[in-house]
């Protein structure tokens, strides 16, 4: 099989009749390694250096306009035709749809582990991020702290969202495991760890959480997910 889009031209595939995964561990990379991982689809990585600006390189805007990781091609998309497709909660979705897992078919149930997905995509994804940038990176060195106190705190009430959706439930969904769990893994991982605002959160107050992503990190998918595209 030849695949024929030009990101090939610069991330060829030695596997072209796998689905095709251009990432990062990132919080929102890490979420289609794990979702791949946890499905077992064939698959082949490739790593985006964004520290390169790979993700700028036009092979890649050939397949994500929006620059940004990951991207996934799949040569065996819907009715036989490829597929490229980027955002990670898109991606989360099709995988799901593609391999019936991980996501209710129930309509109503479906549509509310969209919901929470959507929750994580619009809520805790930009908000985590501004924690990261302000109490880790560039943003550390500002003198003002008043933009970084008010992510922290935006960031701890949607964790005490959370809290109380996980005080009666394992899992976001009462059905299981899904594609919910899957987006913000990452998430809350980092904002404790990398991010180092552990404390700035108060995240030792939110018990179901902290239980909640320790069931999360000891599924051996999840951390074979966390290392896809690592190095």
């Amino acid at each position: 099989m030849t695949l024929n889009h030009s990101i090939f031209t610069r991330w060829p595939a030695k596997y072209p009749d796998r689905l095709q995964l251009f990432s990062l561990p990132t919080p929102n990379g890490v979420k289609v390694g794990i979702m791949l991982e946890e499905t077992g689809l064939p698959y082949e990585p490739h790593r985006i250096d964004i520290i390169a600006s790979e993700n700028q390189d036009s092979a890649f805007l050939a397949l994500n306009p929006n620059g940004k990781i990951p991207a996934i091609f799949d040569p065996n998309g819907p009715s036989g035709r490829p597929l490229a497709l980027f955002e990670s909660g898109a991606i989360l979705i099709y995988l799901a749809d593609k391999t019936g897992q991980f996501l209710s078919t129930d309509p109503n149930t479906r549509y509310e582990t969209i919901q929470w997905l959507m929750w994580q995509m619009s809520g805790v994804g930009p908000m985590f991020g501004q924690v990261g940038f302000f109490n880790k990176f560039a943003g550390k060195a500002y003198e003002d702290k008043r933009p970084r106190d008010r992510y922290a705190t935006e960031s701890a009430r949607l964790l005490g969202v959370l809290d109380e959706r996980l005080a009666t439930r394992q899992w976001v969904m009462d059905y299981g495991y899904s594609i919910a769990d899957i987006s913000l893994l990452g998430w809350v991982r980092n904002l404790i760890g990398f991010y180092e605002a552990r404390e700035l959160v108060g995240f030792d107050r939110f018990k179901h959480v902290e239980c909640w992503l320790d069931r999360g990190l000891s599924r051996p998918a999840v951390q074979r997910g966390l290392q896809v595209t690592a190095a």
